[in-house]
């Protein structure tokens, strides 16, 4: 295992710490009365784009499951649709399955749909930038001695991370403290969003740990 490639992980995932952290920050020069907490809705909007387009775009610069297939151009854009079409099911899947753990169904929909797109671009777009519309190859990943590359054990790691922090997310708004961060979906979202920066940072720092136990399978 190249200690290169390592370096490079844990570069582009600080990169998106960082960009979490200015999603936080920058607006509020530029939008007055603009908090994490007092607009949350808004932020919630804001760091799904940034990250989801830092995604992107690192994954296109790295390429780091680059295909030495050549693929046409129209298969490029039938794997762009489907990408398009799996994120937004992952949402409605996850905006079902909150409503399931106890949101509130009629009531909030917006704040709801909101937070699931945030836990769609934390596991599921990181999922279509790594592998492309492939349940088979998401399955492979997820299942034990999966992994065939230090970026796809990150994956593992990040994803479990952002889901982890959403349930934990969910531990105090029953209690009656009455705090701001309380209000739906605000401590969920917040879980989330720590769960996938400390994902971020253990998943390089574990690999470099591991890396003479770790084997990836030729592909």
């Amino acid at each position: 295992m190249k200690e290169a490639e390592i370096r490079r992980l844990l570069a582009a995932n600080l990169l998106c710490v960082f960009t979490i952290i200015l999603t936080a920050v920058v607006p509020s020069f530029f939008w007055d009365g603009f908090t994490v907490l007092g607009t949350h809705l808004a932020w919630l909007c804001i760091c799904s784009v940034c990250v989801s387009t830092l995604n992107i775009i690192l994954h296109l610069v790295l390429k780091p499951n680059q295909s030495h297939k050549r693929s046409s151009f129209a298969h490029k854009i039938s794997r762009f649709l489907k990408c398009c079409i799996y994120f937004f099911m992952s949402c409605i899947l996850f905006h079902a399955i909150i409503v399931l753990y106890g949101a509130p169904l009629i009531e909030s929909v917006t704040e709801t749909f909101l937070f699931a797109v945030l836990l769609s671009t934390f596991t599921t777009l990181q999922c279509l930038c790594m592998l492309g519309p492939n349940v088979q190859a998401w399955i492979r990943v997820f299942s034990k001695n999966g992994a065939m590359s230090i970026w796809e054990s990150s994956l593992q790691i990040t994803t479990i991370c952002s889901i982890l922090g959403a349930w934990f997310g969910a531990f105090p708004i029953p209690l009656d403290w009455d705090r701001p961060w309380q209000v739906w979906p605000i401590s969920c979202s917040l879980g989330a969003t720590f769960g996938y920066m400390a994902g971020l940072i253990i998943a390089p720092l574990w690999i470099h740990w591991n890396r003479k136990q770790l084997t990836y399978k030729s592909r």
